[in-house]
């Protein structure tokens, strides 16, 4: 068993409220995003603001376009940048992205320009490696790039079933790069990821909370997402924060 020490934990947050419970149980930090049906896109500048304005904790903003894939025209990359150098002036404290060529590759040309245009500010390379053709090799190119973090799931719908694949990823950066698991971590499992040495947890501790409306007209939707209801909102739960919190600062 591999012990890593100083092992943070982050909350992926979609509101407000979600960042005010990730503080209050003592998360490092929030990856800050909007529409989390489609994965996570860039949230907008005034809850950017709000968060930053109110909280205390470390703020690291989602830098996405659009769902989908991670596969980008020209004028994607043109809004990214434009987006990533806006979150840069709001004040947030690192930025997660990732984009990929339609071979599989690293845009490497996309993550260039985006590092060059931000300096030094801390990059996540999210999830978009789980889906990329050879995930060392983009391991290696992020490195090179001067990313601080990698979010992964090690190939899987659920970090849980990628486990071996991130323990590869943990020992391949020895140290070079921070490995932080994601996608189905919660309290129950979180020790599992420590014991293979990840820098870091990511977790969503996700929460429904049924909508204030009593009058619901019948037969309309406005998003028209067969199973997800309209009149639920998903939020990060402080008391499953604070448990996972606990026991990694108790590993």
């Amino acid at each position: 068993m591999r012990k890593n020490r100083g092992v943070s934990v982050e909350v992926c947050a979609y509101s407000f409220i979600s960042c005010l419970a990730a503080e209050r149980a003592g998360a490092n930090r929030v990856e800050l995003c909007a529409s989390p049906w489609e994965g996570g896109t860039t949230p907008s500048g005034g809850l950017v603001r709000h968060v930053l304005s109110q909280t205390n904790i470390e703020v690291h903003a989602m830098l996405r376009p659009r769902g989908g894939d991670f596969c980008y025209d020209s004028f994607e990359k043109d809004t990214m940048e434009a987006e990533a150098i806006s979150l840069v002036e709001s004040g947030v404290h690192g930025i997660v992205l990732g984009a990929l060529l339609p071979n599989g590759e690293i845009d490497f040309a996309c993550m260039e320009r985006i590092r060059r245009a931000l300096g030094s500010i801390p990059l996540t390379f999210h999830r978009a490696i789980d889906v990329s053709k050879e995930p060392l090799s983009v391991m290696e190119a992020l490195i090179s790039l001067g990313f601080t973090r990698i979010l992964t799931s090690g190939q899987r719908d659920k970090a849980v079933d990628g486990i071996s694949n991130i323990a590869q990823m943990v020992d391949a950066a020895n140290s070079r790069i921070e490995i932080m698991a994601g996608s189905g971590v919660h309290p129950d499992n979180c020790l599992e990821f420590l014991k293979i040495g990840v820098d870091a947890i990511h977790l969503s501790a996700r929460t429904m909370k049924d909508s204030q409306m009593e009058y619901r007209r019948p037969n309309i939707s406005m998003g028209g997402i067969p199973g997800i209801s309209e009149f639920e909102t998903m939020y990060a739960n402080e008391h499953l924060i604070r448990e996972a919190v606990k026991k990694v600062s108790e590993f």
